[in-house]
């Protein structure tokens, strides 16, 4: 046991030693100006970051919602750049998606992308620390591509399944479908189908596209819901294949045996 308590002692110490040693650092190297709240919280962290850089970057790691509003809000401010459209490539030279499951992002794409001192997914000026805003006055970071808060949001959009705690509390910890109790085996799933945004809303003007990744399109729901959610969009999936392949059937012309091109390449010769 004495052998317990002095390991767990000296942990203690060395901890308050690093932390120490951390304070001293982030106060040399934190400017007359930096955001209240960041530094609020940064020396009330277990493990206090040693550099502004860090104390920003886990400041949005702990707000992910936040994150996601202010880069949509941003992408807002942007817009999308003359002659976009939402495309899938999966060249990464280009900078083009491979799957309609990642969110649309013009300034990724090597066409359309600001360059150095501007963030690739909203659009607007990187400055000091990745700050979204130039407290500074020092114009923007030529060596930074991203906001800090829109690295987080990226993450967000992309596998929100790793804030479900957060998500579970914000509704109560109520399934969205049915409003009973969320179950441990809950599932977080986008109320209106990616499938969907890609098939019936790929036109939607960009940041709103942004949306269907966002907080305003996510929800939590049993395993079951979810299963019955998926099974219904899976039939309605395959009817609309069915009438797509019966619509190209009726577009083309006659082929042999085919009663119906007989009779639509009839009429169209008429």
């Amino acid at each position: 046991m004495r052998g317990a308590e002095t390991r767990m002692s000296d942990w203690q110490q060395k901890k308050a030693e690093r932390n120490r040693a951390a304070t001293l650092r982030l106060q040399r190297a934190l400017p007359a100006i930096f955001p209240p709240a960041v530094l609020r919280r940064a020396l009330g962290r277990p493990f206090i970051p040693p550099t502004p850089r860090l104390a920003i970057d886990s400041y949005w790691r702990a707000h992910p919602l936040r994150a996601d509003r202010l880069a949509r809000a941003h992408a807002a401010k942007s817009g999308a750049p003359a002659g976009w459209t939402w495309r899938l490539g999966g060249d990464r030279k280009s900078g083009l998606a491979a799957s309609f499951r990642t969110p649309p992002a013009p300034y990724r794409e090597r066409a359309f992308a600001r360059g150095a001192g501007f963030c690739c997914v909203c659009g607007q000026p990187v400055y000091r620390f990745g700050w979204h805003a130039d407290l500074w006055n020092a114009g923007a970071n030529r060596n930074a591509t991203w906001h800090c808060a829109c690295v987080i949001a990226w993450q967000f959009w992309n596998a929100p399944s790793g804030e479900a705690p957060l998500l579970r509390s914000l509704q109560a910890r109520r399934c969205a479908q049915s409003g009973g109790r969320l179950w441990r085996n809950a599932e977080i799933d986008h109320h209106v189908p990616l499938f969907r945004v890609w098939n019936e809303r790929r036109d939607t003007l960009w940041p709103a596209l942004l949306d269907y990744w966002g907080l305003p399109n996510l929800q939590v729901i049993n395993r079951d819901a979810h299963a019955a959610k998926c099974a219904d969009e899976a039939r309605d999936r395959s009817a609309a294949r069915a009438l797509a392949s019966e619509i190209n059937t009726l577009s083309f012309p006659a082929k042999a045996g085919n009663p119906v091109n007989v009779a639509h390449a009839m009429k169209r010769r008429a």
